[in-house]
C-alpha cells in the first residue's frame, strides 16, 4: 500500500501516544546472561492473557537484516505456565516463527521461559550470529523474547531487566531505572523500542564520550584489555565523524547516541544499524591495528548514518507495524546504497582515512563491479527486490548469480547524482543540501518518516531541477555493460589499472585471505589455490575452471601466491600459456590460460580536463 510522507509522520505521533496509554499491555522480560560464556540466555516473561488460545510470535523480520531470519533455530527450552501449573502449546504448522498456548479460564496471566542458544562458532549472520565469548557478550533482545499476536510493536510495552556475569559492565541506549550488583533495570518501553536498543557488555568494557550535545559515546567491548588501548587521534576521528555527520544532516533524531562496538575474533562481524545506537562487530585488533583500523574505517561511519536514512527516513514499505509482517526490499538502494554513499565520504572527511586510501576504496568497488557479468541478467532492482534470499547466498558463483552488491553499485551512484547536482547548480548545491532538506530539521528524539520513490525524486528536484526519474529508472533496470562510472568520470577522475596493488588492496588481501593478482584471469582466489569463485565470459572460466576447484600448481611448480603472481608477470612478455594444475574432486587436470594482459590493478588517477569535484566531496565541513 502506497503511504505519503504526512501519514508516515502522523503514524509516529498516534503509535508513541498509544504506547503509553493506561491501557496498553506491558510484558515483563528477566533475561540472565550470567552463562553467557557458555553461549546461553535464559529468559523468563510474564505475559498479560485471557482465555483460551494465545497466539505468540519470535520476531522474524528484524529492522535492518532485510530478511526473515530471526534465529528461531537457536530457541530453545520453551515452557509455559500458570498458576504454577504447565500449559499445553504447539507450533504453528504454516507460520514456524508462531506458537499456539492453551490459556485455562480464570487465567490473566502466563509465564513463559526460553533459552536462546548463541552459535558456538564464529558462524550466522546479524542477530542469528555468535554473540558471545568468554569475555564478552551482546544482548540482541530479539533473540530472547515472544510477543502476543493483535499488537503492533508499537502498541504493547516491555519492562526489562538484565542479570549480567559478575564485574561485567555494559552499554546500551536504553534508559536505566535501577541497578543493584550485576542486575539492571531498564525503563518501561515499547517493543519497537526494547529491539531497536540492544546492550554490550564485557569484562574488558572502555566508554569513549564523543560529543556532549546530544550526549554520544563509544561503549567498546573487547576480548582483551589491549585491544582498547588505541591511540588519541582515534577517538579524535571519531569525534569528527559525529561533528561531520551533524554538519552533512544539520539535525539529529536521537535523544543520545551509543556506537556499541564490539572487538573478538569469535563473535560474528557484521554492523547493523539502530535507531540510538549500532551493533558493530570486528576483529579484536581493529583499533589497535593499522591495517585493521583502515580496514573497519568505513563500518561505523555507514551505521552511523542509518540513524537518519534507515530508521528516521525510511522506505514505507519496511515500516511494518509488527516483526511478523514481510517487509519488502525494493527501495534498498536508498536505505543501504545512499547510506553506503554518505559513510564513504564521512570515513574520509572525518579522517578515519585519507582521501587516497578511501580513493583506493572507492577504485576497488568500481572494478569489482566492472567485472560482474552477473549485471547482465540480474538488474540493480533485482537485486534489491532479492536481498531476502542473496544475503545468505554462498560466496561461490557470485560473479554470475549476483548478491547484495546493491551497497557498492550505489555508492557509484549516489556520488553520480552528487556530482550532477553540483554541476547543475555550478557548485552551489551538494548531496549535502539533499540530506538536510531529506533526512534534517527539526531534530527529535526517534522518529520515523517514510518515503517513497516519488518522494525521493521530488526531494532532488528541490534541490536542483533535473530528470531524477529518468535517471533512477536507468540506473535500476540497465544491465551495463560496465559499471555506472558516470560519478568518477564527471568527479575529474578515472579507474585505471596498472601492476602496482594498492595499500587498501593489498591490507585487504593479507586480510581476507584472497589473492589479487588472480583477478586478472577472472578467478578468486583464496590462499591456499582454493577456487571460490570464477568470473563468467573471462579467462579461467573460458578455460573450465569453474568454483571449488583448487589450483595446485603453476606452469609446473607447486601453488603459491607469489609463483601464481610470476607467472602472470612472466606471460606478459611470452606466447607462452599460464599452466594450471587443478584437482576438481579427487582429479586433476592442466589448464593452459592464453593470457598475457599482465597484472591488473585498479587506481583512479585525475583526468586534467575536468574539475575535482570529487576531492571537494570528500573535504571536511
Amino acid at each position: 500500500m502506497k503511504v505519503s510522507k504526512v501519514w508516515g509522520v502522523v503514524c509516529v505521533t498516534l503509535f508513541a501516544v498509544s504506547s503509553w496509554a493506561a491501557s496498553t499491555p506491558t510484558v515483563t522480560l528477566s533475561v540472565d546472561a550470567t552463562s553467557a560464556q557458555r553461549k546461553i540466555f535464559h529468559a523468563t516473561l510474564r505475559i498479560p492473557a485471557t482465555a483460551g488460545d494465545l497466539t505468540l510470535y519470535y520476531p522474524k523480520w528484524i529492522p535492518g537484516e532485510h530478511a526473515p531470519d530471526g534465529p528461531i533455530v537457536d530457541l530453545a527450552g520453551l515452557k509455559f505456565f500458570a498458576g504454577g501449573k504447565a500449559l499445553k502449546w504447539r507450533r504453528d504448522l504454516e507460520e514456524m516463527f508462531a506458537v499456539h498456548v492453551e490459556v485455562p479460564s480464570g487465567v490473566s496471566e502466563i509465564e513463559a521461559h526460553l533459552d536462546f542458544l548463541s552459535p558456538a562458532t564464529f558462524e550466522g549472520g546479524f542477530s542469528a550470529g555468535s554473540s558471545a565469548t568468554d569475555k564478552l557478550a551482546i544482548i540482541s533482545w530479539n533473540q530472547v523474547l515472544l510477543y502476543p499476536k493483535g499488537y503492533k510493536s508499537d502498541d504493547i510495552n516491555y519492562s526489562a531487566s538484565l542479570k549480567l556475569p559478575e564485574g561485567w559492565k555494559f552499554g546500551t541506549p536504553l534508559p536505566i531505572t535501577s541497578q543493584s550488583g550485576n542486575e539492571i533495570h531498564f525503563a518501561t518501553c515499547s517493543l519497537t523500542t526494547l529491539v531497536d536498543s540492544p546492550v554490550i557488555t564485557g569484562e574488558f568494557l572502555k566508554v569513549v564520550p564523543l560529543a556532549q550535545d546530544p550526549p554520544t559515546e563509544m561503549d567498546i567491548a573487547a576480548d582483551s584489555a589491549a585491544a582498547l588501548d588505541a591511540p588519541a587521534s582515534v577517538w579524535d576521528q571519531y569525534r569528527s565523524l559525529v561533528d561531520q555527520a551533524q554538519k552533512l544532516f544539520g539535525a539529529h533524531h536521537y535523544r543520545d547516541y551509543h556506537f556499541l562496538y564490539t572487538l573478538s575474533d569469535h563473535v560474528a562481524h557484521f554492523g547493523l544499524e539502530h535507531h540510538e545506537s549500532d551493533d558493530s562487530r570486528v576483529d579484536e585488533r581493529s583499533l589497535v591495528d593499522d591495517t585493521s583500523r583502515k580496514l573497519a574505517a568505513g563500518l561505523l561511519p555507514h551505521e552511523y548514518v542509518h540513524s537518519w536514512n534507515g530508521k528516521y527516513r525510511r522506505p514505507y514499505d519496511l515500516a511494518t507495524p509488527d516483526y511478523e509482517q514481510p517487509m519488502r526490499d525494493d527501495l534498498l538502494w536508498v536505505y543501504e546504497g545512499l547510506t553506503n554513499y554518505l559513510g564513504w565520504v564521512l570515513t574520509a572527511r572525518s579522517g578515519l582515512l585519507s582521501n587516497e586510501l578511501d580513493r583506493d576504496d572507492l577504485a576497488i568497488t568500481a572494478d569489482e563491479l566492472d567485472h560482474l557479468p552477473g549485471r547482465s541478467w540480474r538488474n540493480l532492482q533485482d537485486a534489491a527486490d532479492s536481498a531476502p534470499v542473496l544475503y545468505f547466498a554462498p560466496s561461490s558463483w557470485y560473479s554470475w548469480r549476483r548478491g547484495t552488491d546493491f551497497y557498492n553499485e550505489d555508492t557509484l551512484n549516489w556520488l553520480w547524482v552528487d556530482v550532477i547536482i553540483r554541476q547543475q547548480s555550478k557548485g552551489a548545491k551538494s548531496i549535502d543540501d539533499f540530506c538536510h532538506l531529506f533526512h534534517g530539521a527539526p531534530s527529535t528524539g526517534p522518529a520515523l518518516k517514510t518515503y517513497t520513490f516519488d518522494d525521493v525524486v521530488n526531494a532532488l528536484n528541490q534541490v536542483v531541477s533535473y530528470d531524477w526519474r529518468g535517471f533512477w529508472t536507468e540506473r535500476l533496470t540497465n544491465h551495463g555493460p560496465g559499471a555506472p562510472l558516470g560519478g568518477i568520470e564527471g568527479s575529474g577522475w578515472k579507474l585505471v589499472y596498472d601492476e602496482n596493488p594498492s595499500e587498501m588492496l593489498s591490507s585487504m588481501a593479507g586480510a581476507y585471505r584472497f589473492i589479487p593478482a588472480a583477478y586478472a584471469l577472472g578467478l578468486n582466489l583464496n590462499g591456499d589455490g582454493g577456487i571460490v569463485d570464477t568470473v563468467e565470459g573471462e579467462v579461467a572460466a573460458n578455460a573450465g575452471i569453474g568454483p571449488g576447484m583448487k589450483v595446485v600448481a603453476v606452469n609446473g611448480r607447486r601453488f603459491s601466491p607469489e609463483i601464481l603472481r610470476d607467472a602472470i608477470k612472466a606471460a606478459k612478455n611470452s606466447s607462452a600459456t599460464i599452466d594450471l594444475l587443478v584437482e576438481n574432486a579427487d582429479y586433476f587436470k592442466t589448464y593452459k590460460l592464453d593470457y598475457h594482459g599482465g597484472e591488473q590493478y585498479p587506481h583512479l588517477v585525475r583526468d586534467e580536463s575536468k574539475p575535482d569535484l570529487l576531492t571537494d566531496i570528500l573535504k571536511a565541513k
